[in-house]
């Protein structure tokens, strides 16, 4: 559906589901670079099972209209805004990488508006290696490679998706191709000047899930397990063999985890 936020036209997706206020609301955030379609499969069951979906693409990714926003401070503020433009008082935050941190952030920010939290993909401090800053900054394919290449399990090089067919690397791509020029570096930007992330966590009550990737390249398990450290409230579960992009690399653990 197109809903507006802050003046500016936004799409998101509902899991197949008209979304419904009335029931407890799921926010799904997405990376650096992807949109909604991250959510594909996980907003599904959500919408099916007794909750209202919003899983947008943040502003200037996808369909969503207006520019890029350069902070993560400013992408949580942005969040809230989505809630409360979509009618709902409250609303559990799911988030994958950058979206994590987002995640993170509106809770600590908008408090009254955030039920739980799980956080994928997730780390105290989300540094960006100079090579992929600047590749990005170029606009240069080398960076879509890398995102690819370093997103992805070792599983992921040789098949191993549960949708006969479907290359997990070749789909990441494609989605990030279909990026606007700067998009990407603006994102890549925004995760590594964050610094908020354990002064956020130290001022949460609510409950929060970490879902972290054994063979996680970009975020890896241990720096996950450190902001897990500082969370009042937190449960981690680590899925064996999984990358970063552990929602379409194990999907079904995923859910298992994001259920549990």
């Amino acid at each position: 559906m197109q809903i507006n936020v802050n003046g500016l036209d936004t799409f998101v997706a509902t899991g197949g589901r008209a979304f419904d206020s009335s029931l407890p609301a799921v926010v799904m955030i997405h990376g650096a670079g992807f949109d909604h379609s991250t959510w594909a499969l996980h907003s599904r069951w959500f919408a099916h099972h007794g909750f209202a979906v919003l899983a947008p693409d943040l502003p200037g990714h996808g369909r969503s209209k207006g520019e890029a926003l350069t902070t993560i401070a400013d992408l949580a503020d942005w969040t809230a805004a989505l809630i409360d433009a979509a009618g709902a008082s409250s609303a559990r935050l799911i988030g994958h990488s950058m979206g994590s941190l987002i995640a993170l952030e509106t809770a600590a920010r908008h408090p009254e508006k955030i039920t739980r939290l799980d956080l994928m993909g997730t780390a105290a401090t989300m540094s960006v290696g100079p090579d992929l800053l600047d590749a990005a900054r170029a606009n240069e394919h080398g960076a879509i490679d890398m995102v690819s290449i370093w997103g992805l399990g070792f599983q992921a090089g040789l098949g191993g998706s549960l949708a006969p067919g479907q290359w997990m690397h070749g789909g990441a791509q494609r989605v990030l191709e279909a990026t606007r020029p700067g998009v990407l570096f603006t994102d890549l930007t925004a995760c590594n000047d964050y610094q908020g992330a354990l002064a956020a966590a130290a001022q949460l009550a609510i409950p929060v899930t970490l879902i972290l990737g054994e063979r996680d390249l970009m975020t890896p398990a241990r720096a996950g397990k450190a902001l897990a450290a500082a969370l009042p409230n937190a449960r981690t579960v680590v899925l064996s063999g999984a990358g970063h992009m552990m929602m379409v690399e194990k999907p079904d653990e995923v859910l298992a985890a994001l259920r549990g």
